[in-house]
């Protein structure tokens, strides 16, 4: 109950592209449904859709499989909250690659708003953004590709007089293309973002990954932490040293106890 509380204040506070003051909504916004099929549409596959990127060339979402996704749903014409919303994933992404690998996850960020939001649009807002990320795609869609994409990822949204309403969400996708988690607000703190992606970077195993690959990635899922008194990332040696110095102490401990019942045996014998 308190983190739908917690995710309900985050929407309605942070997670909307709003009306100016005095203007009233073209439809009703109900919270609960919308935190309802943002959760509900967790573990769902999407389908496999055929966008188009910024300089007008298919791009097809089956494209990524192969490592997680993270998709923003913002719309071009909205000159507050959705530069707000991709300013702040910037910054997070930047710190979660260089906490995880640059090449360790892609970043989608998909116009909803399907007349206006065409490949020119996508890239101008891009540029406006300064996003120049080899693993960020800035895409368009046709009308039914948008609504079975908007279906599959839980997303809400509405018209209203001076653009769209709609549910601040970024989704994070595995890499099979299941929906493994949302994360809301305009301004999500950092952990929120990077501890999903984390597990699913380190803690899911690959096909033909030898066990050295496999084991080092355990260790970078335990030892990658958060500082909050930096408000980064950093591998943390600590538990890696403390688990090497265990070991050693065990192995001191049990060479003594061996050498203990050697001699006592040979007292033994000798008496």
């Amino acid at each position: 109950m308190k983190l739908k509380l917690q995710l309900l204040t985050w929407m309605l506070l942070a997670g909307l592209a709003t009306p100016a003051l005095g203007e009233e909504s073209a439809a009703p916004y109900d919270s609960d449904a919308a935190l309802a099929l943002s959760q509900a549409a967790i573990g769902q596959s999407l389908h496999d859709l055929e966008l188009t990127d910024s300089n007008g060339l298919p791009f097809e979402l089956q494209s990524l499989k192969g490592k997680p996704v993270l998709i923003s749903l913002i719309f071009t014409s909205c000159y507050h909250v959705c530069p707000a919303i991709t300013k702040h994933l910037a910054t997070a992404v930047a710190e979660a690659r260089d906490a995880l690998g640059e090449q360790s996850f892609s970043v989608l960020t998909i116009g909803f708003d399907t007349p206006n939001d065409t490949p020119l649009a996508m890239a101008a807002f891009a540029r406006q953004q300064r996003i120049y990320d080899a693993n960020w795609n800035f895409l368009s869609a046709d009308e039914a590709s948008m609504e079975q994409l908007v279906a599959d990822l839980g997303f809400t949204y509405f018209p209203t007089p001076r653009g769209f309403d709609h549910i601040n969400q970024l989704t994070l996708v595995d890499r099979q293309g299941e929906i493994y988690r949302q994360v809301y607000g305009a301004g999500f703190e950092l952990p929120a973002l990077v501890e999903p992606l984390k597990e699913l970077v380190y803690n899911r195993p690959v096909a033909g990954q030898p066990f050295s690959a496999s084991l080092i990635d355990r260790i970078k899922l335990f030892c990658t932490v958060y500082d909050p008194t930096t408000g980064r990332y950093r591998f943390d040696f600590s538990l890696f040293v403390g688990m090497a110095i265990g070991g050693i102490f065990l192995l001191l401990l049990s060479g003594w106890l061996a050498l203990e019942i050697v001699r006592a045996r040979r007292k033994k014998f000798t008496a």
